[in-house]
């Protein structure tokens, strides 16, 4: 048998070729559906388990996909907002425990998520090196998102502009990073985590600027009546906190009326949720503008609708692959029309039918072999970057 594979060995190197081409299309019959196959488990996991873990998110009226996908997933698409006051009108029912959400900003494709400490409870973030945020324009990174970046406590990050020539005024922060958190398989890792106040410096509406009654550039000034002065538009806007520059930084208005993308409810205990959510479905009755969601619901739909498709997917994958297997039988049995002669002069040398069977068998099972290691190669890189490939291909 040892005979029979060095000659089939020897054989497929000659012709590597046409052997390339034959392990490769063997290889992507296998790999398209077992790959799909983790990749859609991975994303069924990590879909779940957040969406499991959040009882209730309340938002503006919309696509409640969006709505659950951008709270829960920080994906691209950014609901309608809210303001503060829905955070106040949760409170106020002593039904749930409210966790406003912000998230709208990147920082080098990572999302910037505006929250308060008791997300982190909530979501059980343990911070593994630095400390949790303290002060305005401080920011803790998820354990992906420290390690794509480079990033540790004490460096700084710059907030990415929404557009190249932002014509709104909002200008990137540079924040300074105090913490890195715990890895949770999750896509908290791959999050840049703020404060509230400080998502809302990115977005232009809480700002800081110079003492207008200590400069001493007269350009600096519009017109001073009555005591009040007005600013040009030359004064510097700043873009870095700094302990000299904290205590300028402001709000203009009132806090409830700051914007935000979402509510995470954290009920008390089911009666509790039933009697919130009743309110929402009332309040929604009567034309207000948010609505409270099951993300579990939401997110089950989703994945009915995945998992229709994958079944598209899967007949696909099935006829293709069909077709490749036949396409296959068809060059081995013209492959040995024409290596007839070749055949023959082996059947001279006094080589059996049984021989020459051997000979073919140990090529196909050659071939075989090499597309199975090159398919679980391609099976371990898969399932070693199954998250990363889920948010990229699923979730964002």
């Amino acid at each position: 048998m040892m005979d029979s594979l060095y000659v089939a060995w020897r054989y497929l190197r000659y012709h590597w070729g046409r052997s390339l081409t034959l392990v490769v299309c063997v290889t992507l019959i296998a790999v398209l559906p077992l790959a799909l196959e983790l990749l859609l488990a991975e994303s069924e996991r990590q879909l779940l388990a957040r969406a499991e873990g959040t009882p209730l998110v309340v938002g503006a009226k919309g696509s409640s996909l969006d709505l659950a996908m951008n709270s829960l997933y920080f994906g691209d698409s950014v609901p309608e907002p809210i303001s503060m006051a829905a955070v106040d009108g949760i409170a106020d029912t002593g039904l749930a425990l409210p966790i406003p959400i912000h998230v709208r900003f990147k920082a080098r494709g990572h999302p910037i998520v505006g929250t308060n400490l008791d997300y982190f409870a909530f979501r059980g973030l343990r911070v593994q090196a630095g400390r949790n945020l303290a002060l305005l324009g401080e920011c803790v990174l998820g354990a992906r998102a420290a390690q794509a970046l480079g990033l540790n406590p004490g460096d700084t990050l710059l907030s990415s502009p929404e557009t190249l020539f932002d014509l709104a005024g909002v200008y990137p922060l540079k924040m300074q990073v105090v913490g890195v958190l715990a890895p949770t398989r999750s896509p908290d890792d791959l999050a840049v985590f703020v404060d509230l106040k400080t998502a809302w410096v990115i977005q232009g509406l809480v700002h800081g600027h110079q003492d207008l009654a200590a400069v001493r550039d007269p350009s600096l000034v519009m017109d001073r009546a009555d005591g009040n002065l007005t600013a040009t538009a030359k004064l510097v806007q700043y873009t870095e906190i700094t302990p000299e520059n904290i205590d300028s930084f402001h709000l203009h208005g009132s806090p409830e009326d700051y914007p935000i993308t979402a509510v995470i409810a954290l009920p008390d205990d089911a009666k509790a949720a039933a009697l919130l959510r009743g309110r929402y479905v009332a309040a929604g009755d009567r034309g207000e503008a948010q609505q409270i969601l099951v993300p579990a619901e939401v997110i089950a739909g989703l994945l009915a609708n995945i998992f229709r498709i994958k079944g598209v997917l899967d007949a696909v994958i099935l006829v293709v692959g069909t077709a490749t297997l036949l396409a296959l039988i068809l060059v081995l049995a013209l492959s040995l029309r024409l290596r007839a002669s070749e055949i023959e002069t082996i059947f001279k040398l006094g080589c059996s039918r049984a021989t020459i069977a051997r000979l073919l068998g140990a090529e196909i099972a050659l071939i075989l072999a090499a597309a199975a290691l090159l398919t679980g190669l391609l099976l371990a890189v898969v399932a070693h970057h199954d998250e990363a490939l889920v948010r990229a291909l699923f979730i964002r």
